[in-house]
């Protein structure tokens, strides 16, 4: 265990908005109480020095993460699996997530939350829940079981709106729900997110203004940009108040797609909708119990249509880099600052400043190999499971 007020010092510090050469981050317990010049610390204070030419950053917030440590969230919808899953993903600098459940029954979908809320309870890496589905289009499955996608009814509504600890995100077709839909949930202080969705520019924008603030994997399980019809990816890509999530592998969309998202009004932040072989041994995992086979870190059914990812964060971060052209600061706002502000963390996390969570990544910056991470403060190897 860290002493209770001790630093971590590095060559380069990012604090989410300014990059500090030779600080250091003070932290007591789980809380940042400051960054300092290195040569400010008083000989009180334990530090612990990184590695010469090392980076220190908030940690990577992952928004869309089905699994990791060979295990599916929705095959394994318990505390214990979640706690696998986000073990697995630390190890690549993701120090808190949001377990993504994908279309399911309402049965699994109860389970799954009842897990998360006691997940948050024992793991400050879990966030909340994000439920991709089941209010989906048929049109525009993806991966999803078309069998379970469906129109929200009581049950579902009563599960959305019940008490609850940590975030709920939700992603969903909006022309698939009743008006008013999104502003009902968004008014119980749900974050909703337009996915899988058939919807035109016109029927965005009539969400948008319900409160509709994300877009999920965009340019995925979507119409694409033409010329009469600008659908849903340009009204997203128009408004600033809405946050897009991309998968930067080279796989899921051609990086010159994403370079042309980027000069839009809308914020930008990395997920990775992450599968079970992150940071696990087995080589192929199976979705609905069809074999999901993994080559050349792609992941897909036996039909070729893709089924989420083996993208980490640290290889987003670094994919944003090398094939988008950003700076590494702004590939490392969109994983840690624009997640946490998407729900409502952001004067919490996705940021090394006084008063907020110590969460942060420690990495050498030209491979994004990750050397270190912390949670609220400590420097865990696994979460108990």
């Amino acid at each position: 265990m860290s002493p209770s007020r001790h630093a971590v010092a590095a060559d380069h510090v990012f604090d989410g908005d300014t990059l500090h050469a030779n600080a250091a981050v003070v932290i007591e317990d789980a809380t940042i109480r400051g960054l300092v010049a290195r040569e400010e610390l008083g000989s009180s204070t334990p530090v612990q020095a990184l590695p010469k030419g090392a980076w220190l950053a908030p940690g990577f917030i992952d928004l869309q993460v089905n699994g990791g440590g060979d295990v599916l969230f929705n095959d394994d919808p318990t505390p214990e699996g979640i706690a696998a899953i986000a073990n697995a993903h630390r190890a690549f600098g993701t120090t808190s997530l949001l377990p993504t459940l994908i279309t399911d029954s309402i049965e699994t979908m109860e389970r799954a939350f009842a897990a998360v809320q006691a997940a948050v309870e024992q793991n400050p890496s879990v966030l909340g829940i994000h439920f991709e589905g089941p209010f989906l289009s048929p049109q525009k499955p993806g991966v999803h079981s078309a069998e379970k996608i469906r129109k929200p009814g009581p049950r579902e509504w009563a599960l959305l709106t019940q008490p609850r600890r940590g975030a709920l995100l939700v992603t969903l077709a909006p022309e698939e729900v009743r008006p008013g839909f999104i502003r009902a949930l968004t008014g119980e202080g749900v974050v909703v997110s337009l996915g899988h969705s058939m919807a035109t520019y016109a029927q965005t924008l009539a969400a948008i203004a319900e409160g509709l603030s994300g877009v999920t994997h965009l340019f995925n399980a979507m119409p694409p940009l033409q010329g009469r019809e600008p659908g849903l990816v340009a009204a997203a890509l128009e408004s600033p108040d809405v946050t897009f999530g991309m998968i930067v592998d080279g796989l899921h969309v051609d990086p010159a797609m994403l370079r042309l998202a980027l000069r839009g009004a809308a914020q930008p932040m990395l997920v990775t909708d992450a599968m079970p072989p992150v940071g696990g041994v087995k080589p192929n995992f199976t979705l609905y119990g069809e074999m999901i086979e993994v080559s050349h870190g792609r992941c897909a059914r036996p039909d070729g249509k893709l089924a989420g990812s083996m993208l980490t964060m640290a290889e987003a971060v670094r994919n944003c880099v090398a094939m988008l052209g950003v700076p590494l600061t702004a590939a490392l706002q969109f994983a840690s600052h624009a997640p946490a502000r998407f729900i409502g963390a952001g004067g919490t996390l996705g940021s090394l400043a006084p008063g907020y969570r110590a969460d942060m990544v420690a990495f050498e910056p030209e491979t994004m190999n990750v050397l270190a991470t912390w949670v609220a403060g400590q420097q865990p190897t696994k979460v108990p499971v």
